[in-house]
């Protein structure tokens, strides 16, 4: 698929892509990309036909700008990670796709993006921008789960949903190397180090580049929360063990006297005087029933209960 980019991106034929004094779009696929690479006079050798794509970045060559994009899936429409490479110069962007994925976002542009002033750089910012264009509405769908797991935790710690949280803070962990990534290429783009973009259009890379720190930034706070909220699981059940052994410490302290009178009561020596009283039963009955009820009033005072 071709591209030029005027008022709104016009589909072409390859030869007037060639031909025309506007910037232009090309979507090809690796096996079009080795037949016809030599058309775009860009003087590489960039082989994609074996090439896993694993990261977002770009290279600074003699007559070009390469590189490859990596979507992660909290990004992407798919169930995969989405990722296709390119190769730019002044005149036009070329996206070297297996797939579909660089194709939707080009078809979003053309749908609905109309310039006044169309550049090559108007494009790239659109484009860019695609890629994180549902990622703060990602980001406050996060914080409201972890929201919810936080009442979760408060209110029943062990039946508390942490495996979700330890899923999000996967998640937040690909999205933060995915924006240093992005933060990486930004600043590579506002370099201009072959001076492919126009000064005053720089500006666009600048404003990618803060909306994708801010993006960080917010992915580094979610982080944080789902560290806390582990911390904060970890302490409710350290409570609650700790209310469990406070009863069983207060159980043996009060059944550790009456443990001392069966002992001693147990030993049947034949003069022991209280073995034969007809009162010695119910006074060692109701000297248990003291220990007990005082232990417990005493327990209960100290607020230990």
């Amino acid at each position: 698929m071709y591209y030029l980019i005027k008022n709104t991106l016009e589909e072409c034929s390859a030869a007037q892509c060639h031909d025309a004094d506007s910037p232009y779009v090309a979507i090809l696929s690796p096996e079009q990309w080795l037949n016809e690479s030599e058309n775009f006079d860009m003087g590489i050798d960039f082989d994609m036909e074996n090439e896993e794509i694993l990261s977002t970045k770009a290279e600074v060559n003699y007559d070009s700008l390469t590189g490859t994009f990596c979507i992660p899936v909290q990004s992407s429409v798919t169930d995969s990670p989405e990722s296709f490479a390119f190769a730019l110069d002044e005149t036009g962007i070329i996206f070297i796709d297996q797939g579909n994925s660089a194709l939707s976002l080009v078809k979003r542009i053309q749908s609905n993006k109309k310039w006044r002033k169309p550049s090559l750089e108007r494009f790239l910012y659109d484009f860019l921008e695609l890629i994180i264009h549902n990622d703060l509405q990602l980001m406050q769908r996060y914080e409201r789960e972890l929201d919810c797991i936080e009442k979760e935790i408060m209110s029943d710690a062990e039946n508390a949903r942490m495996s979700r949280n330890n899923e999000i803070r996967g998640d937040i962990r690909d999205l933060r190397i995915h924006y240093e990534q992005l933060l990486d290429f930004g600043q590579e783009l506002e370099e201009n180090e072959n001076g492919f973009f126009q000064e005053n259009n720089l500006r666009y890379f600048r404003m990618f580049s803060s909306r994708v720190d801010r993006l960080y930034d917010a992915a580094t706070h979610l982080r944080d929360y789902t560290i806390q909220l582990n911390d904060l699981y970890q302490s409710q059940l350290d409570v609650k063990q700790n209310r469990i052994m406070t009863v069983l410490t207060v159980v043996t302290t009060i059944f550790m006297p009456l443990t001392l009178i069966v002992g001693w009561y147990g030993m049947n020596f034949r003069y022991m005087p209280e073995l034969e009283s007809k009162f010695g039963y119910p006074v060692i009955i109701a000297l248990s029933l003291i220990i007990v009820i005082g232990s417990l009033i005493f327990f209960k005072i100290k607020k230990i209960l």
